[in-house]
């Protein structure tokens, strides 16, 4: 599939959330088979918002951002705007919240939300990643929750990324990584029933492409598996070889890296 068509689904599906309220990975968002969420709790988290928690996560990306008073901090793929909330709570008053979405739906349910607030130093924008629409060294932190898996071209959009952080600054991503090789038929219905998994890359090769991208002090700093349901690898993958690929050590991750400019 073309990274356009891929793009095209993507922001079909996710503007249907966006106006459903609701989040799921996978076009069905409905069924019990195609409703696999990733998403971690946000509600201990100072600044949080129900209403912006479409449940369309796979980690807690501000948590480890470090975010401090007066920063600017820029949130790919925000979404109804849950973790440019967070972060606010951590830049203050005085810092400034930026939202990235290419879903317009999406960029218009965080403004409402954002007006129902009350903040006069959040904003949300429509763009794309891989060509993000703000000069070079503007912000000082990155956040982005499971959302890098799903832009088709990785390197570009680390290097818009480390484009637009200032020198020093750095980002906290929370993403889906791969470890071992997925089934080809599971791989060719990731669109269709496991959306968040659509476009995921191998864990070495993602890092690899933040080096790349010129990051340095790369790290880590949490990871958990990600289970697929049983019966939504059989549905795809039939009994047999679902066993197989349960047995075999491939595994889904989510993963939230750090890196400085």
């Amino acid at each position: 599939m073309n990274s356009n068509k891929f793009k095209e689904i993507v922001k079909h599906n996710y503007g249907e959330i966006a106006r459903q309220s609701g989040g799921c990975c996978g076009v069905g968002c409905g069924s019990d088979r195609d409703n696999i969420s990733f998403s971690e709790d946000y509600g201990k988290l100072e600044g949080y918002l129900a209403d912006a928690d479409l449940g369309l996560g796979c980690g807690l990306p501000t948590e480890t951002a470090g975010i401090e008073k007066g920063h600017t901090v820029l949130d790919l793929g925000s979404g109804a705007g849950n973790d440019i909330f967070v972060a606010r709570a951590e830049a203050g008053p005085d810092g400034r919240l930026i939202g990235l979405d290419m879903v317009s739906d999406m960029v218009d349910k965080a403004r409402g939300n954002a007006a129902g607030l009350g903040y006069d130093n959040v904003e949300f924008i429509l763009g794309e990643i891989e060509e993000i629409p703000l000069p070079d060294a503007e912000v000082d932190v990155v956040v982005s929750n499971c959302v890098l898996n799903l832009v088709p071209n990785k390197a570009k959009a680390f290097g818009e990324i480390h484009r637009v952080i200032k020198p020093g600054g750095h980002f906290s991503i929370s993403d889906i990584v791969l470890e071992g090789e997925l089934p080809q038929a599971l791989a060719e219905a990731a669109i269709a029933y496991v959306g968040c998994v659509a476009g995921a890359q191998q864990k070495d090769t993602y890092l690899k492409t933040i080096e790349e991208a010129g990051f340095r002090e790369i790290e880590v700093l949490k990871s958990r598996e990600i289970k697929l349901p049983e019966s939504l690898l059989e549905s795809i993958l039939g009994k047999e070889e679902a066993r197989q690929f349960l047995d075999g050590g491939a595994r889904v991750l989510s993963i939230t890296v750090r890196g400085v400019k």
